[in-house]
């Protein structure tokens, strides 16, 4: 049997479309409904239903009113605050292309961003880099806040498979690479209720990840508002720590973080979690001894996703089929998954293979701006695979067990970065003949990026921070450094990172 899973046709995305549309269509009939709380343990500030639709297409009015070209780039560059969603939203609504990116990039790094999409108009928070001398207006968020109050815009329809935002991502060759995401991408997101989430109206979901991160971003507020529940954040700056508490007093139903945030909220004994019914985790690969301590300490399951910027997660355990134990879990309801082979082809069952999207697939992504050839070289010769570049083994039921990259892409707290953005950071220092950026298990059950250098002696780790602040944004700093006499390489020359990993790993004992 052939590794592939085809779990039927998804119902087609109804034309014409607007994904904040989508996202809004409860706002009237549950007008006084708690659409979002942001929460910490001392204040909560709530938006009903109402403010949140009067607000995000009073804010598309204002962008309207601006004329910019339809489908024009905007580029967000807005912290952890509720602006980050309505600004997203608002830019669907008013027909234009919202490009969010991380406040913590630099500002030579977000320069070569906005190179690549031409940014009709950027949003700006306070203290967040923007790029060099940009060449189009720029909003400060004081000024978008007052577009709140102009008339409100009625969402621009049409097309579901046009563009509708852009997102981000490091590829192989080190250099972002823009990624177009359809209208239909939120429709998509409806295969996630049987296959991850078991969302419903009913729902409370407590996400603990920052406002402006996309995993937040879809998760924690655009899934919750399509099916009219209540999506519940944590404020800037909330320890861990108090995560359970506030679950706890705010009724939450679904929770969602990284491994990360499990892990830290398990180092102190739970709390009761009377409503809570099950939690999920994306975002970085989910080590089973942090699944196995959750539902100790609260007999609770815990269902992973697999997913990338470039295909929303697509590949889950769920309430109603949990992943077997060291699985990722299972194809969504609606998803077309294979594990194909070096010939192209759907490898046997439980042999290993890359993790592949078929293209019919809703929710993947129109393709890289400005980049078709690079977009065509993601698929198989004859168009039918997205190659994902992750590797897995299928289980006769049709479990997957990820194996881990099949390049060497590195994972950052849950964002996918590339090492030569980092060892390119490197390089300028006076010090450093070389450097090889690697992801390494520093436990079990922990992974951080590591640099690798050589040069005339050892060097100071502060330092290294220091010279990295201004180059490379903070969750692409390593956490470790170490000075080694040379690098390792393959017989052709090329850099051989999986030794360098392999060989720390099994001088500190760690399997």
């Amino acid at each position: 049997m052939r590794s592939v899973v085809d779990t039927g046709p998804f119902p087609p995305c109804p034309a014409p479309f607007n994904l904040t549309a989508h996202v809004l269509a409860h706002a009237d009939r549950l007008a006084n409904k708690t659409a979002l709380a942001v929460v910490d343990p001392n204040v909560v500030e709530r938006w009903s239903y109402a403010r949140l639709n009067r607000a995000v297409l009073g804010a598309a009015g204002g962008l309207q009113a601006m004329r910019l070209p339809t489908g024009a780039p905007v580029l967000m560059r807005i912290g952890n605050a509720v602006e980050f969603p309505l600004a997203f939203l608002a830019c669907i609504a008013a027909g234009l292309m919202p490009v969010p990116t991380s406040a913590q990039l630099t500002g030579p790094e977000i320069t070569a961003m906005a190179r690549q999409i031409a940014p009709a108009l950027i949003l700006a928070a306070p203290g967040v880099a923007l790029p060099e001398a940009p060449a189009c207006p720029v909003i400060d968020m004081k000024a978008f806040v007052a577009m709140e109050a102009h008339a409100p815009a009625s969402p621009v329809l049409g097309d579901p498979d046009r563009p509708a935002y852009i997102v981000f991502t490091s590829g192989t060759s080190g250099r972002p690479r823009a990624v177009i995401h359809a209208h239909r991408a939120i429709w998509a997101r409806r295969m996630m209720r049987e296959g991850w989430d078991g969302l419903s109206a009913a729902d409370a979901m407590f996400h603990a990840g920052a406002l402006n991160w996309t995993f937040t971003l879809g998760t924690g507020l655009l899934d919750p508002w399509s099916v009219g529940a209540t999506a519940l954040i944590t404020s800037e700056g909330t320890a861990s720590s108090a995560l359970p508490g506030l679950i706890s007093h705010h009724g939450a139903t679904i929770f969602a973080a990284a491994p990360g945030i499990y892990r830290q909220m398990l180092k102190a004994p739970m709390p009761a979690l009377p409503k809570l019914r099950h939690g999920l985790s994306a975002g970085e690969k989910l080590p089973e001894a942090v699944r196995t301590a959750w539902h100790s300490a609260t007999a609770l399951s815990m269902h992973e996703a697999f997913g990338m910027s470039e295909c929303s997660t697509f590949l889950s355990g769920s309430p109603a089929r949990p992943a077997p134990s060291g699985s990722s879990g299972y194809a969504q309801p609606g998803r077309h998954l294979a594990l194909i082979g070096p010939d192209n082809t759907p490898v046997p069952r439980g042999k290993p293979g890359t993790i592949a999207v078929h293209r019919s697939d809703p929710g993947l992504m129109l393709g890289y701006l400005g980049a078709e050839a690079e977009t065509r070289a993601r698929f198989t010769p004859d168009g039918t695979w997205f190659l994902t570049g992750d590797q897995a083994v299928m289980a006769k039921d049709g479990a997957i067990t990820y194996l881990g990259r099949g390049d060497d892409m590195l994972n950052a707290g849950g964002f996918r970065v590339s090492p030569l953005e980092i060892e390119r950071a490197f390089a300028t220092h006076p010090s450093i003949d070389e450097a090889a950026a690697v992801e390494i298990a520093v436990k079990a059950d922990v992974r951080v990026i590591a640099l690798f250098y050589t040069g005339p002696e050892t060097l100071d780790d502060g330092q290294l921070l220091a010279f990295a602040a201004g180059r490379i944004a903070r969750y692409k700093t390593p956490r470790l450094f170490r000075h080694c006499a040379a690098l390792p390489r393959n017989p052709n020359g090329k850099l051989a990172r999986r030794r360098l990993r392999e060989e720390h790993e099994a001088r500190h004992g760690i399997a």
